[in-house]
């Protein structure tokens, strides 16, 4: 355990498989879980790279890796390539719209539609109904949940976290039949124009680990930052 400012307390995790380099060991900093979760914690927290699972804010503190990079897309020079706007044409005839609630039987089986179908060889699998709501669970009046609807359909969701400079691309699912329309990078890029019609800096996408393949998407964002060293450093 470890005092910041002489209020937060952080603890650290022993040793554990690492959920994204096979063989690797992780360790894991968490702050202290009984406080509360405000946007002025959350915000500090994210600001040096702390990231959010569902009540909880961590990150990674490995003795032997810094593998794990924070990254942002500074969305107010950011420029879609030319793949994404054409996922943004494919994509026309769908809403991106806010939603109350996720806890109901529809937005579930689509999650564990999705999880069966994408990381049946994750530790997420198999999906259960306690781990969905544990892992997706809404802070009060940080958290907002976009579906996207072809007409009546929902093909997906995106969970998303406000926080005082940006949004925080929490965790998108969406049906995996409809892997043509690349509806992951649809819902970046509409939460990329939402932080925009806010004013927000930034979107923050997580973690990026350049040996990683299924996270190599988080650097097609640009202009991004990365924080290291104790810093975000620009990239273009």
């Amino acid at each position: 355990m470890a005092a910041v400012d002489n209020k937060i307390a952080l603890y650290i995790t022993h040793p554990h498989p690492c959920s994204y380099l096979q063989g690797k060991e992780a360790v894991t900093l968490f702050v202290d879980p009984a406080l509360p979760i405000t946007e002025e914690l959350y915000s500090r927290s994210t600001d040096v790279g702390f990231r959010r699972s569902g009540k909880h804010l961590y990150k990674p503190r490995c003795t032997e890796c810094s593998a794990c990079i924070p990254v942002r897309v500074s969305t107010e020079h950011f420029k879609p390539s030319r793949n994404q706007k054409r996922v943004l044409k494919k994509n026309r005839d769908l809403t991106f719209s806010l939603v109350d609630t996720i806890s109901n039987d529809e937005c579930y089986r689509l999650y564990e539609r999705y999880i069966a179908m994408r990381h049946f060889d994750g530790d997420m699998y198999p999906a259960n109904r306690e781990q969905y709501d544990s892992f997706l669970q809404a802070v009060s009046g940080i958290t907002h949940y976009f579906a996207i609807f072809q007409n009546e359909k929902l093909l997906g969701i995106a969970v998303t976290d406000k926080l005082k400079n940006g949004l925080s691309a929490i965790y998108t699912f969406y049906d995996p039949l409809h892997e043509n329309r690349s509806l992951g990078v649809f819902a970046i890029l509409k939460q990329i124009e939402i932080a925009q019609s806010m004013n927000l800096p930034f979107l923050y996408l997580g973690f990026w680990i350049k040996d990683c393949q299924k996270m190599n998407y988080k650097t097609r964002y640009r202009p991004f930052q990365m924080f290291t060293k104790g810093r975000w450093v620009d990239v273009n």
